[in-house]
Formats: C-alpha cells, structure tokens, sequence
C-alpha cells in the first residue's frame, strides 16, 4: 500500500490526537461513540470507510472495534454513522462499535480511527482484515486520529 497523506483528516470533539478517551466512551462505561468528524476528502473519491482499532490487545491481529463502510464523501459528521452507513463486523463479530476495554492493568492502549478515501465501494462489510486485503490499492488518501484508554 503506498503512502496516501494529503489533506484527508479525522478528528473528534470528545478527545485531543493522542487524548484520554473518556469513560463514556469505553465498552463496559457506556459504550458511546466519540463524536468524529471528517474533512480534506479528495475530489475523485467515490467512498469513506472508516475502522477503529486497538493494536495493543493481547491477541495476534490486536481488537477492532468498529468498521463502517459506504459512507458518502460528502459526509462531515460521523455522530449517525451507526444509522446512516453499512457497520461491518467488530472484533467479536457483532455489527455495531463497541468501545476501549483493555485488560485491567494491562496498561495504555491505543484507538486508532482510521478513515479511508476510496476509489471504489466497498462490497458488503467485510473484517478489518478482508478490507485491507481487498482495497488497499484503491486507498487515495487516508489518516487516524489515535486515543488513549487505560483500565486501572
């Protein structure tokens, strides 16, 4: 996948790039999705996904927690993306986003939010993995914003 950095930016009004993600927003403490927010999407995209993933869980692919796939490059706000956009399977296969929750005392873990411009649409809602695979030579452009949790 060559380097795709431009103008495509993600962001949230609930935490700072590299920010303590509140409790409401973790798993098991209200399972609320950050607010995010979405700018800079190239001219020639024809779709936005977009993945949140853990790289530090303790297991050999680390934990996604969210998937959303179809989203219109017109889309700046992500608040009913849960409603509006095809939610594709999690780390435990449920279609829906489920929030930070480390291990207690595993120590701090990152959520990385990753958005996507496409040059296609996304067939179905397939894994973290299956998008990769698939798409990555269809990726104009892409960016993160990355959260912090901890469980004390």
């Amino acid at each position: 996948m060559p380097l795709n950095i431009k103008d495509l930016k993600i962001s949230s009004a609930d935490f700072e790039p590299l920010g303590r993600l509140r409790d409401e927003h973790a798993g098991d403490k209200g399972n609320v999705l950050p607010r995010l927010a979405i700018s800079g999407v190239p001219a020639s995209t024809r779709e936005l996904a977009v993945i949140c993933h853990d790289p530090d869980a303790p297991l050999p692919n680390g934990f996604t927690h969210w998937t959303v796939y179809g989203i219109d490059p017109a889309t700046t706000d992500l608040s009913q993306a849960q409603e509006k956009f095809r939610v594709g399977p999690n780390g435990v296969g449920a279609m829906h986003y489920y929030g930070p929750q480390p291990p207690a005392g595993h120590g701090i873990h990152h959520y990385y939010f990753w958005v996507y411009a496409l040059d296609t649409a996304v067939e179905g809602t397939p894994t973290r993995e299956e998008f990769l695979a698939k798409y990555a030579g269809n990726i104009i452009e892409q960016n993160r914003i990355v959260g912090l949790y901890e469980n004390v």
